[in-house]
């Protein structure tokens, strides 16, 4: 049997997520030797330019375009991605065959110096998503939001060095690193709603391939699959770009879907709230009444782009 090649951004992190879909495939197929899985580091877009934002180097699916390519390629057979960076578009050909259970989604604010972000008062956080620096005004509107780029291991560093105050992470990342003591705060989901598909592994593979979907299919979570369908249909929806500052979260409670949404307006200055209710299997539905409502309340404050 030849080898199966799982690959995944070279960070600490996504080879971390790329070792857990590896173990879970094992745990499910006993007759599956773990020699015959190899994790294979890939380089991103967004891993070389740590100088600039986001959007100054391309935009949607920074972190995922190449590895999506070797995908496409056949130099390996399925892609591990943490779900908050792919674009809401799927390439025709390719399919998510595996969502892994949900992580923590919320976000967290370390320092060295702040017990909490209202200490922090007038002083420097560091971040790279537009959404966390409108969220952190919100909160606390002296506080200074300076780009930061990089994995979790050197945003750190650069916090010891004393290049911010503080930085907010997504707190499922810091928890699989086992960074939890560097958490001052874990912020509410009412204080910070996070990312579309935030603490979600996703895992990746061609649609023709079916023994990889069988493989991927066994260890797919289907809570988690329900609430990312909604998620990703809202962020469908509302279109944009990674300047874009919206938040969006599923969660499933009485046998019922609830996804919270947020959209703020281009300038930053407002922001716009909706929920929706629905049955667990409508979650493509769900996700586009809340994106149109989201876009009827924005109005004028808001440009949707393709």
């Amino acid at each position: 049997m030849k080898k199966i090649i799982i690959g995944a951004r070279g960070s600490k992190l996504s080879l971390a997520y790329a070792a857990k879909v590896k173990k879970l495939i094992l745990d499910n197929e006993e007759k599956l030797l773990s020699d015959l899985i190899e994790i294979q580091p890939i380089k991103t877009s967004g891993d070389v330019f740590f100088d600039k934002k986001l959007s100054e180097i391309g935009g949607k699916n920074l972190f995922c375009k190449e590895i999506e390519e070797n995908l496409l390629e056949k130099k390996i057979d399925i892609a591990v991605h943490s779900l908050k960076d792919m674009a809401s578009e799927e390439i025709e050909s390719l399919n998510i065959a595996a969502y892994l259970e949900r992580n923590d989604p919320r976000d967290a604010f370390i320092s060295f110096k702040f017990k909490n972000i209202n200490e922090l008062r007038s002083g420097v956080v560091g971040s790279s998503s537009r959404r966390r620096e409108l969220q952190l005004k919100k909160l606390n509107i002296k506080t200074k939001v300076k780009n930061i780029r990089g994995n979790i291991d050197t945003r750190i560093q650069k916090l010891k060095d004393g290049l911010y105050d503080g930085i907010v992470l997504a707190f499922a990342g810091v928890k699989t690193l086992k960074l939890e003591e560097h958490s001052k705060q874990i912020f509410s989901i009412d204080e910070m709603l996070p990312a579309v598909g935030q603490g979600i592994i996703a895992a990746q593979c061609r649609k023709e391939d079916s023994f990889i979907n069988n493989l991927l299919k066994k260890i797919d979570h289907k809570a988690t699959r329900q609430c990312a369908t909604a998620e990703r249909s809202l962020l469908k929806t509302i279109g944009g770009d990674c300047d874009t500052a919206i938040g969006g979260l599923a969660i499933i409670e009485n046998n019922k879907l609830i996804l919270s949404a947020q959209l703020f307006s281009d300038d930053g200055e407002k922001f716009f709230t909706h929920k929706v209710k629905g049955n667990i299997e409508d979650g493509i539905s769900i996700g586009k009444l809340a994106g149109d409502k989201l876009l009827i309340l924005a109005k004028n404050n808001f440009t949707k782009t393709k």
